[in-house]
C-alpha cells in the first residue's frame, strides 16, 4: 500500500498534463492539497501493520515496482510533516498567486516533490534513497526560480552548486559501502560496516556520506546555499524549503542513515555534536545581525538544524526520540514563521525589518500566531518546542555530555533574542507610517498561520499523552 504515496502524486500530474485538459489551470491548486490532505490523513489513520497488508498483493503496486516500501513509526512522522507542508503550501500559493499559469506548474512541481520526499522516506535501500534525493532536489530547484528573476537564478545557482558536491560525495560513498558490503541495502551496508570496524575504507565511506548529508541538510560550515535559496525564493517554495524539502533530504536522512547503517560509534557521535553545537551558535550569531526577514528565518533554520544533530549525536533511545520530535516540531514552527513572513511581505511590500513596526495592530492574527512560533521555537513550555528540546537536553545529560546539555539550554536564550527581535521591528512600536494601509492577510494565509499555531500549541499541551502516540514515537524508538 505504501507505493501509492509515490504513485499518486505521480498520477495526479499526469492527470492535470492531460492534452487539450483546459480544466488543469483552474484546478491544479485543488489537486495538490486534496492529494496532500489525502496524505496525511493516511498517516493520521493507517497503523503500520495495515500499511503492509491493507491491500490485496494482487492489487499493490510494490509488486509492479519490485520494491517494498515498508512504513514504521519515523516514517508516518516525516509523512504527516510533508503532506502538512505541502498543505500550507499549496494555501500560501493561492494566498500570492499571479496568475494561472504559474499555478499551475507550482502545483506539477510540488507533487513531484512530494512523491521524491515520500520515496526518500520509505526507501531502504542507499541505492534507491539517492534517486529520490535528485528527484525531489530538481523539483525544488525549479520551484526556486518558478517567477525568474535575478535574485531567484543566483540562490538556484548556489543550491545547484552545493547540491552537486553533495550527490559527488554521496555517490562516492555509497560506492565504497557497495565495497564493503557487497549490497545498497539498509541491513547489508549496516553488517557490511559492522564486519569492516575499523577499516580505512569503511571510515571513508561513513565520512563522505556524512558530508554529502550534512550539506543538504544546510549545517554549518555547509550552510553558505541556504539563506540565498530561502529569501530569493518564492513565498510558497520558502514555505516547502524551509519547512520539509531540507528537512526530509537532509536531516531526516541523515537521521535514518545514522540509525539504520552508520550506527553510533564514539567518532560519528561526537562529530554530530560538535556540527550541532557550531550549527546553533554560526546560525544563531548570523540570525542577529540580518535586517531581511526570510534571510533571519533562513539562519534560524540552520540554528535549529543543529538541536536536532544534538539528539541524534546523544545516542539511540531518549536521544534520537527528541531529534526525531524536533524535526517534526520544527516542521510546523518554522513553516508558521515563514507563512507569517508571507503575509507581511504580501500586505506591507516591505522585508527590511528597519522599514516595519507596529503591525500587531494592523494584523493581530499574523502578530499572535508569530509569538506562538517564537515561545515554541525558543523551548519554553508549554508549547511543542519546549518538550523535543528538553528531551534532547535530558538525552545528552543522561549520555555524560553534561557541558553540551547546559550548552544547549544556555544557546536557548540566543534563540529568544533574534526572534524577539523580529517581534519588536515586524509587530510592536509605532506603526510606521509608510505602513498606515497595512491590513490583516486574508483567509488563504489565515488558514495555515492558524492551524500551524494550533498544532504546536496542542502537541505542547497534549505532549504526555502524546507520547504514547506514533506522532511522538518514543516508546517505538526506545
Amino acid at each position: 500500500m505504501s507505493a501509492y504515496l509515490l504513485l499518486v502524486p505521480v498520477a495526479a500530474v499526469l492527470f492535470l498534463n492531460l492534452p487539450h485538459f483546459r480544466l488543469a489551470t483552474r484546478i491544479a491548486l485543488a489537486v495538490a492539497g486534496v492529494v496532500c490532505v489525502a496524505q496525511g490523513l493516511a498517516a493520521l489513520l493507517v497503523s503500520e501493520a495495515r500499511w503492509a497488508s491493507a491491500v490485496p498483493p494482487a492489487l499493490d503496486p510494490s509488486r509492479l515496482l519490485a520494491v517494498s516500501f515498508p512504513v514504521d513509526a519515523l516514517a508516518r512522522v516525516m509523512l504527516l510533516a510533508i503532506a502538512l507542508v505541502g498543505l500550507c503550501a499549496v494555501l500560501m500559493a493561492r494566498y500570492v498567486r499571479e496568475d494561472r499559469e504559474c499555478a499551475f506548474r507550482f502545483a506539477n512541481l510540488l507533487l513531484l516533490a512530494v512523491a521524491g520526499m515520500n520515496g526518500i522516506v520509505l526507501a531502504r535501500d542507499l541505492f534507491t534513497l539517492y534517486v529520490f534525493l535528485e528527484i525531489t532536489a530538481v523539483a525544488s530547484l525549479v520551484l526556486i526560480v518558478i517567477e525568474r528573476g535575478r535574485p531567484a537564478f543566483e540562490g538556484a545557482f548556489k543550491y545547484l552548486v552545493l547540491s552537486a558536491v553533495a550527490t559527488s560525495l554521496l555517490l562516492a560513498g555509497l560506492a565504497l559501502l557497495l565495497i564493503v558490503s557487497g549490497s545498497t541495502s539498509f541491513e547489508a551496508a549496516a553488517a557490511g560496516l559492522r564486519a569492516a570496524q575499523g577499516s580505512k575504507l569503511g571510515l571513508v565511506a561513513v565520512a563522505l556520506v556524512l558530508t554529502g548529508l550534512a550539506i543538504k541538510a544546510g549545517v554549518v560550515p555547509f550552510h553558505g546555499w541556504l539563506p540565498d535559496a530561502y529569501a530569493s525564493a518564492p513565498a510558497p517554495t520558502s514555505v516547502l524549503l524551509a519547512g520539509v524539502v531540507t528537512k526530509t533530504t537532509g536531516v531526516y536522512t541523515l537521521v535514518r542513515v545514522v540509525d539504520s547503517v552508520i550506527g553510533y560509534p564514539a567518532h560519528v557521535r561526537h562529530v554530530l555534536l560538535a556540527i550541532g553545537l557550531l550549527s546553533i551558535v554560526g546560525g544563531g550569531l548570523a540570525a542577529l545581525g540580518q535586517r531581511d526577514l526570510k534571510r533571519l528565518l533562513a539562519y534560524s533554520s540552520v540554528s535549529q538544524v543543529g538541536y536536532i544533530l544534538l539528539g541524534l549525536g546523544a545516542g539511540p533511545g531518549l536521544g534520537v526520540a527528541g531529534a526525531v520530535l524536533h524535526l517534526f516540531n520544527h516542521a510546523v514552527f518554522k513553516s508558521l514563521l515563514f507563512v507569517n513572513a508571507t503575509a507581511v511581505e504580501r500586505e506591507t511590500g516591505e522585508r527590511d525589518l528597519q522599514r516595519l513596526g507596529g503591525l500587531q495592530a494592523r494584523m493581530p492574527v499574523t502578530g499572535a500566531t508569530s509569538i506562538l512560533a517564537t515561545l515554541s521555537t525558543a523551548g519554553l513550555p508549554p508549547f511543542a518546542g519546549f518538550w523535543s528540546k528538553l528531551l534532547i537536553v535530558v538525552a545528552l545529560w543522561r549520555g555524560g555530555h553534561a557541558a553540551t546539555a547546559a550548552a544547549a539550554v544556555v544557546l536557548s536564550v540566543l534563540t529568544l533574542a533574534y526572534l524577539l527581535r523580529l517581534q519588536r521591528r515586524v509587530f510592536f512600536g509605532p506603526l510606521a507610517a509608510p505602513l498606515a494601509k497595512a491590513s490583516e492577510a486574508d483567509r488563504w494565509a489565515l488558514a495555515p498561520a492558524l492551524l500551524l499555531a494550533a498544532i504546536t500549541v496542542g502537541i505542547g499541551l497534549a505532549a504526555p499523552w502524546l507520547f504514547h502516540t506514533f506522532l511522538l514515537p518514543v516508546e517505538s524508538i526506545l
